[in-house]
């Protein structure tokens, strides 16, 4: 046997074994493909996360509740400090409620308005503002725990995850600017003011009342979108509307001028919201208790909505200002026309969904959140009334300012459902869909 002839079958091994190595390259490079595209994939909310954020925000609701009816009972005065730690715990002992009361018997508001209270009626407001207290302490673990759990797993996105540290901050800066409002309440210098009625700042006021409005806002806006971005990218419709169909939604002019409206529309309800803090605070609610006059006629007079008694500086350059925000009838007034304002800027954009060409551009689950919207200024303007011709009682005085929340939170619902999916929401739509393609879904 030759030497050409020994070494010829051994060729094909040769090539062969080259051949068979490079099936595992390829499928190493997939691999290292795939965990690079798992890393830029973005990263989607759960709807566990959405709803801790919508629960967040129940009990934001609730203590904005809690607080206009420890305001409106007269209860925000009892606790004449703030103990974030020790305060947890309400007086245990006969001794340590009398300590509680000597405190508030050196307040402005004892010695003029509630010399003849007793113990026991002391007792009654301070539960009620401890509560408010404790409610504002268990909002704060609610929503810094779960958030420091759902940061660190990342089941959140770093921007989103900025965003709620954000309204974590703002519950720590809720308690402090409520102790600062409070403050404005217990200051001696109101004994020696003539005339003066012991209760906080209005101005201090309408900025928590605010504040809290904008973490409400904040928590319950994120809720509804992460679930209603989890929902689209598992294969649902968006606003009852398909992929195609929301293109030229978004496309649509008149789409986005109602957009606009609904914006517009939502700021003039929070600032109607923050017009009644300082009715709140004025205790105008309890002037002309009539309604749809005032005094028998549209208006007061002038020279009682503009009043120089309330201008401080010589020259009165400060009598338009002071006198909108510190004159108790034009505080009223003034809610009067923002509310009035609200309630038909709301029936005129319900009304425009009716038009054809409208009607057309919009998504079904617009329509249907402009039809509750609108419904619940309705209620909203019902509350009002009676609580003005009914002389501010306490149940429907808090039933009002809920409404107000209500209301602002059906004016968030309008806009998300104008808001185009998020990015995340739309790649992971895609990729969903490309390995199980799915028809009928519901819309979200």
């Amino acid at each position: 046997m030759s030497l050409k002839e020994i070494r010829k079958p051994f060729t094909p091994k040769l090539f062969s074994f080259s051949t068979q190595r490079a099936p595992v390259q390829t499928r190493r490079s997939a691999s290292t493909v795939a965990v690079e595209a798992a890393k830029e994939t973005p990263i989607l909310a759960t709807p566990a996360v959405g709803r801790w954020l919508l629960l967040s925000s129940t009990l934001v609701f609730a203590i904005i509740v809690v607080g206009g009816v420890t305001r409106l009972t007269e209860s925000g005065l009892s606790i004449t400090e703030w103990r974030p730690i020790t305060g947890i715990l309400p007086p245990l002992s006969h001794d340590e409620w009398t300590v509680e009361f000597m405190k508030y018997q050196a307040t402005p508001e004892f010695k003029l308005m509630n010399q003849s209270m007793s113990l026991e009626d002391f007792k009654s407001i301070f539960y009620m503002e401890w509560g408010h207290r404790i409610l504002g302490r268990l909002i704060g673990v609610v929503f810094v725990g779960p958030l420091a759990y759902f940061a660190l797993r990342k089941k959140v996105s770093r921007p989103m995850a900025l965003k709620l540290f954000g309204l974590g901050l703002l519950i720590g800066f809720q308690g402090a600017l409520g102790w600062y409002m409070v403050k404005s309440g217990l200051e001696d210098s109101l004994m020696d003011t003539p005339g003066a009625v012991p209760r906080v700042s209005q101005y201090r006021l309408a900025a928590h009342l605010g504040a809290a409005f904008l973490l409400y806002a904040g928590m319950f806006g994120t809720g509804m979108a992460v679930i209603k971005d989890w929902k689209y990218s598992r294969g649902a419709l968006w606003s009852g509307v398909t992929e195609s169909t929301l293109l030229t939604v978004q496309k649509s002019p008149l789409a986005r001028s109602f957009k606009a409206k609904a914006w517009v529309l939502t700021g003039l309800v929070f600032l109607t919201a923050m017009s009644g803090a300082f009715v709140a605070g004025l205790d105008a609610g309890l002037l002309y208790n009539e309604f749809p006059l005032m005094g028998g006629r549209i208006a007061p007079p002038s020279d009682e909505l503009f009043s120089p008694a309330y201008a401080k500086s010589e020259d009165k350059s400060d009598l338009w200002w002071r006198n909108i925000f510190e004159n108790p009838t034009t505080v009223q007034f003034d809610h009067r026309v923002l509310a009035i304002s609200t309630y038909i800027a709301t029936a005129a954009l319900f009304a425009q969904t009716f038009r054809p060409a409208l009607r057309a551009a919009l998504p079904p689950l617009t329509r249907t959140a402009m039809a509750a919207a609108f419904a619940m200024a309705n209620v909203q303007v019902v509350l009002g009334i009676s609580t003005l011709l009914y002389l501010v009682p306490v149940p429907l005085a808090a039933a009002h300012q809920a409404g107000s929340v209500a209301l602002l939170s059906a004016m968030i619902h309008l806009l998300i459902t104008l808001r185009q999916p998020g990015a995340a929401a739309r790649l992971l739509r895609k990729l969903n869909l490309k390995k199980a393609p799915v028809s009928n879904f519901p819309a979200c």
